[in-house]
This record gives C-alpha cells, sequence and structure tokens, in this order.
C-alpha cells in the first residue's frame, strides 16, 4: 500500500526484467519487491507521456482548476514529431472546416504560418515545436517532468491508486484520483493488467520508420512525388535495396530551417514489436544502417538529390501501430466507411485509413494500394465521429486514455492515431479526467457537460 510517505513494492504490478519475473516477464506480472517508493506528488490527475494527446490532456484538465502532474520520459514534448522526427502534421480540417480546437490548434498557429482546412501535410520544424509544447504546457500551470519512466503501477480493484516511476533520482510514486495513459503503446493499461490488443489477427503489426533529417536539397528542382514512386519501383526492381519496399512517404521541406533542409519519412522496418525493447533495438540498428541505400537512390534516381546528405537520424522510431486498449465502445472501420455518429461524440475526425503493409511483400502493397488509397478516402466536408466510450478502458473505472492507443481496431487506429486525431482525443480525456475528480469515476460523468465544454 502506499501511504504520504513511502510505498512497499509488494503489492504492485510491475512489468520488465524485474526481480523473480526474468527477462520475459509480460505487463500485468506481480513482482515480490520490498523496496520503499517515495511519493512525491498527491494530484487530481495524472498523465503518462507528453505527446500531442498528453499535452491536450493535461494542459485541459489544468485549465478545469485540477492539479495535474504530467510524465515524459524523453527530454521534450511532443512525441513522434519531436522524438521521433515525424516531418509534418496531417490534416487539421475535412476541407470545409477545422476539426481540431483547444490546445492543438493552438500549438499549430504558433509553429505554422500556414493555416487552411485545405491543407493535407504541413511540415514542422521540432524546435519551434518544442517551444511551443513547453510554453503551453508551463503556462497551464501543469507539474511536469521529463526524463521520467513508468515502471509500474498500483491498483486495488478496477481503480488504480499510484504510478511509479524511474528517473535519475531512482524510483518516486504519483498518486492520483483519475489518470490517462496517452503513452501511445498504453503502458498504463498494460502494466495495471488492463484488457488490450496487439497487431491483426496474426500479431503482426504496421511497419515502423527512423525518421531522418536531411541537408543539400535543391527543393525547387526535385522531382514530382509520382515520379518519386516511380522511381522507387525502378529502383527496387534493380535491387538497389536491401529490403525492396514500394512504400515511399518521401522527404519535406522543414520550415525556418537553413536552405536545403527537409525532414524524411523514408523506409519502413518490418516485424518489429513496439512493446519489446529487444525488438526495438534491432530495428533501430536495421534503420539505420540502411539509410545510405536511400541517400545514393535519392542521388542516382532523382533531380534536385545532387548534394543530399544525411544531417541526423532520430533517437526514436516512428512507432505506428501499438497497444490498443479495450475500451467500452471499439471504434471500427465500418464506423469509418458509414460517417459515424454517436450520442456521446467528442469530436469528429477525417484522416484517411492509412494502414501501412505489414509485409515488403509487392502483393501486400498491391493490395494497400487497392483497398485503402480508394475505398477509405472521404470527399471534402465528410467525417466520423469519436465516442467518449473509447477513450474508457474496459478493465478500470478511474482511467482514460487519449491518443494512438484508443479504443479501435487496427484499420481505424490507423486514421486516428495521427497528431490532430491525438488532439482531439487528448483535449476530451482532459476535460473528462477533471469532470471525474469529483467522483473519482470516468463512467460517472456527465457527457452532456463534456460535450458542452468541448464545443
Amino acid at each position: 500500500m502506499l501511504n504520504r510517505k513511502t510505498f512497499i513494492g509488494s503489492a504492485v504490478a510491475f512489468a520488465g526484467a524485474l526481480g523473480a519475473a526474468g527477462k520475459d516477464a509480460k505487463p500485468g506480472n506481480c513482482v515480490s519487491l520490498k523496496a520503499e517508493v517515495p511519493v512525491e506528488d498527491e494530484v487530481d490527475v495524472l498523465v503518462v507521456g507528453g505527446g500531442p494527446a498528453g499535452v491536450c490532456a493535461a494542459v485541459h484538465a489544468a485549465r478545469e482548476g485540477r492539479r495535474v502532474f504530467l510524465a515524459e520520459e524523453t527530454g521534450a514534448f511532443g512525441g513522434a514529431a519531436t522524438a521521433a522526427g515525424v516531418p509534418a502534421f496531417c490534416r487539421f480540417g475535412d476541407g470545409k472546416r477545422i476539426l481540431v480546437s483547444g490546445v492543438g490548434l493552438e500549438v499549430r498557429k504558433m509553429v505554422s504560418r500556414e493555416y487552411s482546412v485545405s491543407h493535407d501535410f504541413v511540415p514542422i520544424n521540432a524546435e519551434d515545436l518544442k517551444l511551443a509544447y513547453d510554453k503551453v504546457v508551463a503556462e497551464s500551470g501543469v507539474r511536469f517532468s521529463f526524463f521520467t519512466k513508468l515502471c509500474a503501477v498500483e491498483k486495488e480493484g478496477r481503480r488504480m491508486s499510484a504510478a511509479v516511476f524511474v528517473s535519475k533520482r531512482g524510483l518516486f510514486a504519483v498518486r492520483a484520483k483519475v489518470f490517462v495513459d496517452a503513452t501511445g503503446d498504453a503502458d498504463l493499461v498494460a502494466f495495471g493488467g488492463g484488457k488490450h490488443s496487439l497487431g491483426d489477427a496474426t500479431g503482426a503489426t504496421m511497419p515502423a520508420t527512423l525518421c531522418t533529417l536531411w541537408g543539400g536539397i535543391d527543393f525547387d528542382r526535385v522531382s514530382s512525388f509520382k515520379e518519386q514512386l516511380e522511381k522507387v519501383a525502378e529502383a527496387v526492381k534493380d535491387g538497389h535495396f536491401t529490403v525492396p519496399d514500394l512504400h515511399l512517404t518521401g522527404i519535406l521541406k522543414t520550415p525556418h530551417a537553413p536552405k536545403g533542409i527537409g525532414g524524411g519519412n523514408v523506409g519502413h522496418v518490418f516485424g518489429v514489436d513496439p512493446t519489446d525493447e529487444r525488438s526495438l533495438t534491432k530495428a533501430m540498428v536495421d534503420a539505420r544502417s540502411r539509410m545510405g541505400e536511400f541517400e545514393s537512390f535519392y542521388k542516382k534516381y532523382l533531380k534536385g538529390y545532387d548534394d543530399l546528405r544525411l544531417v541526423s537520424t532520430a533517437g526514436y522510431l516512428g512507432v505506428r501501430e501499438s497497444r490498443r486498449v479495450t475500451c467500452d465502445y471499439t471504434l471500427t472501420a465500418d464506423d469509418f466507411l458509414r460517417r459515424a455518429s454517436f450520442d456521446d461524440e467528442i469530436g469528429r475526425y477525417c484522416y484517411p485509413v492509412d494502414v501501412h503493409p505489414s509485409s515488403a511483400d509487392p502483393k501486400a502493397y498491391a493490395e494497400f494500394e487497392r483497398k485503402f488509397k480508394k475505398l477509405y478516402r472521404y470527399n471534402p466536408g465528410e467525417s466520423y465521429g469519436i465516442p467518449y466510450r473509447s477513450l474508457v478502458p474496459a478493465s478500470f473505472d478511474n482511467v482514460l486514455v487519449a491518443g494512438r492507443c484508443i479504443g479501435a481496431d487496427q484499420a481505424m487506429q490507423a486514421s486516428v492515431r495521427v497528431m490532430p486525431g491525438c488532439y482531439i482525443t487528448g483535449r476530451a480525456a482532459g476535460v473528462a479526467a477533471a469532470l471525474a475528480v469529483a467522483s473519482g469515476a470516468v463512467r460517472a460523468i456527465d457527457v452532456k457537460a463534456l460535450r458542452a465544454r468541448l464545443g
């Protein structure tokens, strides 16, 4: 049990290679420990994960007058766009209206001079984005710390009572009334033994990408995206790539940066388990080793890249898909196709179902082209609803989820996982968490009052 001073670890759900659990310990395993862990804080709302969903959840809970702690394991907020180097925002609007509001829209306006409902991808300067997040979090009064990684939770039945973090100072705990899992990997839910799923029917997940920063690009001369795709196919046929991957996202010009700098989202790493550090380690080494192939590809096959040089690779792998929490409602591809609306809707979104093939097999890519590039697309003005129930884990009474790990099937997760979708679910989770503090029960809130606050 936790008290105001110390915590005795014998009742905690630990994950990882601790004590007698061994190297193959699974989330939810209980490991008997006798370590004393200091309780560093007691708050109304604890948010784990400082990506776009976590920042929105924390700031909006604080704006509702709640005491909030936000834990982030890297050295900056922003998740995939900062630590993993994803070079662009996906669409904020459906072509007729903006679908994102609150902190997400505030940040977008702070870092991008371009602002339109018609923009599909807007390039990001990661340093601008880091500063914008720092500003909105600091101004909100949220207490936060970087380099703070979740390692355990304490729960009593269906309620979480505390989370344990590891930092340079060692272990410490934070108690809370309501918790928000914005880790992207559903670590909080999984460590507590909550229900979740991973991958397709065979367990396969979408490939990851190691994003990059490049210099020496003549953007006035670069080949069209259509030509780039044609040349990738030609290079694959020529045996240029170690992995014959036909899917290329490309390199986008980085705003507010020296001439010739661009952010790359190129190359897939297949067969990665994003919940296993051994798999992630192997994937990082593999991805870095293949970046020279892309440098020579751009120089040899395309215009405008004669002086291309790799500047840096990201410190984190860009993961598209990880654990998906089993929630009170699971969004599905059918909801996308029927442009679903819900009585408990907390927002609407419109990004296509962007399922990347789980292998480099040309047949898998052909199926992707046939199905997902044609069927799962919207016309301007079309969108789908996101119900509050998809933020409520089935296994807990005082936990919400936001971002990549909400209740959705694999196809629908491939739409809602992008940053604007994370802003929508993060804001809703933060406001809902603030409303749930009084009762300590996320299902007891007045959903009409939540919807009214969200506008």
